[in-house]
């Protein structure tokens, strides 16, 4: 009997039994905590340090300006830095920003689960300036899905990107 079942399937006259194993469904990766860190700490360097460089003295003319008006200085230090993130995360295919792309991360909205839309971007923006002033950024080491509040507040995650395969290169002779 189990032969014959067998036979019939493989020749297409019978359709085979569903398997009674659950199909696992393709779980998008949460951004860990380490990559989330390492992404921020990129983005500090290759953004913030040249904002600063420029408006300590190019601004100010020195750090004694600066240290004179420093609550001036850091607005002229943050509105450019969310301005340019923006541009970034819009522009790219992906949301991201430079220390986003260098540990494979990719903005989502938890809605769509695609890149989010500009408008959404920029809600997200306002929002981490917010989040960093009230302390905000402290919810992902408390929550289990590693949000932070501006995150909570706009409905977008950082997801993990798979990693890519290398290219494989032909060396002409």
């Amino acid at each position: 009997m189990a032969k014959q079942r067998f036979r019939d399937i493989k020749q297409g006259r019978v359709a085979p039994l569903e398997s009674k194993q659950k199909v696992r469904k393709t779980k998008r990766l949460r951004a860990r905590l380490g990559s989330r860190l390492k992404a921020a700490i990129t983005d500090s360097f290759m953004l913030v340090m040249p904002l600063m460089y420029g408006v300590f003295y190019a601004v100010f003319g020195g750090r004694e300006g600066f240290s004179q008006h420093m609550l001036l200085g850091w607005i002229y230090i943050l509105i450019p830095l969310i301005i340019i993130q923006i541009l970034f995360m819009s522009r790219s295919k992906e949301g991201q920003t430079p220390g986003m792309r260098a540990y494979n991360l990719a903005l989502v909205d938890l809605k769509t689960g695609t890149k989010p839309e500009t408008g959404v971007i920029i809600y997200r923006q306002m929002l981490t300036l917010f989040s960093l002033v009230t302390f905000g950024w402290l919810t992902m080491f408390f929550r289990k899905d590693r949000r932070t509040l501006h995150e909570l507040l706009s409905g977008t995650t950082l997801e993990q990107l798979p990693e890519k395969a290398p290219e494989l290169r032909t060396q002409t002779p």
